[in-house]
């Protein structure tokens, strides 16, 4: 194994290779986001639970991620609803009455214009997904972000694990600002004020593809931790310069990131942690490159190729 992997696996503490029973030791950070190698859960673990819902992350949670990703948007309430969309998919989601979200109006369906209520009559768990055939099928809602944090440390309390970080995204753009989410400033400051509110400031980060939605979000508070997600061709150079400050962390779809890329984000003291990595040769091969984190669907499969290598030293 290259001298870099080695270095990377060195800040890792991890038992036994895994099993659906043992749980690994990752090395979590004390403080802010970014201390320790980072396996992210996306959207808990949507390989196998209903996305960005809460038994999604207590699975997530039991299997020993460092961080749990999930995606936030605003409803009429302004309450923080965990979502990928800002409306009801039509891939995951049913009416109420048990009626299929049906693709042509699933863009009516919209988050931004519902109650609490509302949302959450909406099950988006029953129907699986078609792309992750070992989903668990099961009736649930889109929760309440302020009721995921609840979840979390009820069950980490039980567990008797240390706490876990959170990596939230904004899923704002321009061109829906006021249609599928109130103005950016507003969007972050309601995000930032339930984080804050549950303790949990100090284990969050903030992330977007909306370099808008980063400068709010840093203007509210310069010290939170913030990430920069790419999914363009452009190079890490020119995706930083849309920041008027340096992010904690270089989010690249994975297929972008190359060695060059990790060693200037490190050179700048940014950590690279791309997403979303599926499989284990992709992962093999991010961590060979010395990427700081992974995020993917299959958080069993992250933890089971770092104990392998780990055992393997």
């Amino acid at each position: 194994m290259k001298l870099k992997s080695l270095v990377i696996f060195s800040i890792l503490t991890l038992s036994t290779p895994y099993s659906t029973t043992t749980r690994s030791d990752i090395t979590m950070a004390e403080t802010k986001p970014g201390k320790a190698f980072d396996l992210q859960g996306h959207r808990g673990a949507r390989g196998l639970y209903p996305e960005n819902t809460i038994p999604a992350f207590l699975y997530a949670l039991d299997l020993g991620v460092t961080t749990l990703e999930m995606d936030v948007v605003i409803n009429a309430e302004g309450s923080v609803v965990l979502s990928h969309e800002p409306w009801m998919s039509a891939d995951i989601c049913s009416h109420p009455d048990g009626r299929k979200v049906k693709k042509r109006e699933e863009k009516d369906l919209k988050i931004y214009k519902m109650s609490d209520a509302e949302v959450a009559a909406f099950d988006c768990g029953s129907r699986g997904h078609s792309g992750f055939r070992r989903q668990k099928a099961m009736r649930v809602s889109k929760p309440m972000l302020r009721d995921v944090f609840d979840a979390v440390s009820l069950r980490s309390a039980e567990i008797d694990r240390e706490p876990v970080l959170f990596n939230i995204e904004i899923k704002s753009r321009p061109e829906r600002d006021d249609v599928f989410h109130p103005p950016v400033d507003q969007y972050a400051r309601a995000l930032y004020d339930v984080v804050k509110q549950s303790g949990v400031l100090n284990r969050t980060s903030i992330q977007s593809f909306d370099p808008r939605a980063l400068e709010a979000a840093h203007k509210i508070d310069p010290d939170i931790s913030l990430v920069l997600l790419v999914e363009n061709r452009s190079s890490i150079q020119k995706n930083l310069a849309h920041l008027s400050f340096k992010p904690d962390i270089y989010s690249p779809d994975y297929k972008r990131v190359k060695l060059k890329t990790v060693e200037f984000a490190h050179a700048q003291g940014i950590r690279v942690i791309p997403w979303t990595v599926n499989t284990e040769k992709v992962m093999r091969k991010l961590l060979a490159l010395g990427v700081d984190g992974l995020i993917t669907d299959y958080p069993e499969m992250g933890i089971s190729v770092l104990a392998e290598i780990k055992t393997a030293q």
